[in-house]
């Protein structure tokens, strides 16, 4: 009688689907559906994402399984499938180059350079644990929502420099800017076979979605574009004869192929397990570069992590609530597992897990039944994978980095209103002349300057200014003053769900005597409100109509006038 699993749904009919035992019988048929259509989706994406980052191919499969196996049992956010991240590339293939990574020039050093690295991971694995076990899961929630959008399109800037010249058959290295000047060079001089199969993954990743559904038949529109990719990738490179050294002619020039332009794994997964050297920690000369990228593993991979994972929420068809602190805690430990056996750091990923929800996932056991198949595809057919050329998989990351860096996101942010953008633009110059940490706090600092120009003193950046009236037994008023922005808002939201959520009262909250409302605190009230409604609350927003939006955007900043 007491099954969660046949609680009625807010919203549509049927019961609320949970990660319990019950659940797992009840709704396994669709979990076993998603996650082996997710299966197909992340096989070719951790391939890629981990040869990306400098790691050997089968360590991103390694951090997919050991999330799917592990997240499933601690965390409870249902839809989330955890995994490696395109997003997190950079700060992988930053660590290992700082400990001495060579891209293949000399193997001894690049070993070495990668179990430095796995240390670094295990290590920031235990940061996040820490973090979840403090209750920091809130962490997602101070940083402006286009610093956040300006550092993963600065992500996906990075990420297609550095494999647009794999699709050509030609290698990358060096930082952004060198890997603009150089990427017209790259071109010009590409390989015009390993070309052929990069430019028709692309051609495939972007067309495919954009084919009329008249022009795609029932069972050809199930398929991901990533499997369709490999469906024609692989037979490509069999006709080229990837798998034999060779050299051929093409206009007069000579060119060479060979197993280095196909993916390598391991025939025994066993032997491709690699542990931690912590003597990045002991060593003198290792030990602050080591603590530098701990704290870049923690803090990046933290709130991406978070983030997806409230984004999934959002899109969630129960709108079941993630306990972020429990999902951190999750996370942590994955990472610690999936470092001590050699693979790559993991979040929550955001592209996987919309394809999730899309293919019918219920419950979490969906990630479980995604790992399984990977482990199973990779244990039992290596040579298959072996198969795969690497210019296939560099096109779909550079598709991916286009994804998070698409004009779209310029656009969106920009009528939200134009400071937005200065911030998002801030952003993305910072990470791309500095590092990822650092531009985060180039565009937290805008941000900061900004509301400095927009009249709000010092005073009030980080202290909300709220009167609470009982207006009557299930009635309560805040009336704000001050500044409501992304900096207070942490404590400010902490009034409201006190108050509302869990004193179970109806809230009024009256912003007129507010100076500025930022954008961030619009976007998250418009969200508290729609948690108030599922809890059968009202959080009723009033006061707003003597200010000045700066945009005709509904969530754009509100200014009073002076």
């Amino acid at each position: 009688m007491n099954d969660p699993t046949h609680a009625p749904a807010p919203g549509i009919g049927g019961p609320v689907p949970r990660g319990t035992p019950a659940g797992f019988v009840r709704f396994l048929r669709a979990d076993l559906t998603s996650g082996f259509f997710v299966f197909l989706i992340a096989l070719p994406l951790c391939l890629g994402i981990a040869m990306a980052s400098g790691f050997p191919p089968v360590a991103g499969v390694f951090t997919a399984v050991v999330g799917g196996l592990l997240t499933t049992f601690i965390s409870n956010s249902e839809l989330t499938i955890k995994g490696p991240a395109a997003g997190l590339i950079v700060i992988v293939l930053g660590a290992m180059q700082a400990f001495g990574f060579t891209g293949g020039a000399d193997p001894a050093a690049d070993l070495a350079a990668y179990r430095l690295t796995l240390a670094v991971a295990c290590v920031a694995g235990l940061v996040q644990v820490a973090l979840a076990l403090l209750r920091f899961g809130g962490l997602s929630e101070f940083f402006p929502t286009a610093v956040v959008h300006g550092m993963l399109a600065s992500i996906g800037l990075i990420i297609m420099l550095k494999q647009l010249p794999v699709v050509f058959g030609q290698k990358a290295s060096g930082e952004p800017l060198e890997l603009i000047r150089a990427l017209p060079e790259k071109i010009a001089h590409l390989n015009p076979q390993i070309a052929i199969i990069g430019l028709v993954s692309l051609a495939i990743l972007f067309g495919f979605p954009r084919l009329k559904p008249r022009l795609r038949p029932a069972w050809l529109r199930m398929l991901p574009a990533q499997l369709l990719v490999l469906a024609v990738a692989v037979p490509l490179g069999m006709w080229f004869d990837l798998a034999r050294e060779h050299t051929y002619s093409f206009l007069g020039h000579e060119y060479r192929l060979g197993k280095s332009f196909l993916v390598s794994v391991p025939g025994n997964l066993a032997a491709a397990v690699t542990t931690p050297d912590f003597g990045a920690f002991t060593a003198a000369a290792t030990r602050i570069t080591a603590v530098w990228w701990v704290v870049l593993f923690a803090a990046v991979g933290s709130i991406e992590s978070l983030l997806s994972a409230k984004a999934i929420d959002l899109v969630d068809p129960w709108k079941r609530k993630t306990a972020m602190d429990r999902d951190l805690l999750a996370v942590g430990v994955a990472n610690v597992a999936a470092g001590a056996i050699g693979g790559l750091p993991m979040i929550s990923e955001i592209v996987r897990s919309k394809a999730n929800i899309d293919n019918g996932a219920r419950t979490r056991f969906a990630d479980l039944w995604h790992a399984v198949f990977l482990l199973g595809f990779v244990a039992l057919l290596p040579g298959l994978i072996h198969r795969i050329p690497l210019s296939a998989l560099a096109a779909m990351l550079a598709y991916t980095g286009f994804r998070l860096a698409s004009p779209r996101e310029f656009i969106d942010v920009f009528r939200i209103g134009a400071e937005q953008l200065v911030i998002f633009v801030a952003t993305i110059v910072g990470v791309l002349a500095t590092d990822l940490l650092i531009g985060v706090g180039i565009g937290v600092a805008t941000k900061f300057a900004i509301h400095a120009i927009n009249g709000v003193p010092p005073r009030e950046f980080f202290k909300p200014f709220l009167d609470v009236t009982t207006i009557d037994d299930s009635t309560v008023q805040i009336d704000a003053g001050g500044s409501a922005v992304f900096s207070n808002w942490i404590p400010f939201r902490r009034q409201i769900e006190h108050l509302g959520l869990v004193q179970r009262n109806n809230v009024t909250l009256n912003l007129a005597g507010t100076r500025l409302v930022d954008a961030n605190v619009m976007e998250k009230l418009h969200a508290l409100q729609d948690e108030f409604t599922r809890a059968g609350l009202r959080l009723d927003i009033i006061g707003l109509e003597g200010h000045r939006p700066v945009s005709s955007h509904p969530l754009s900043a509100r200014r009073r006038p002076l």
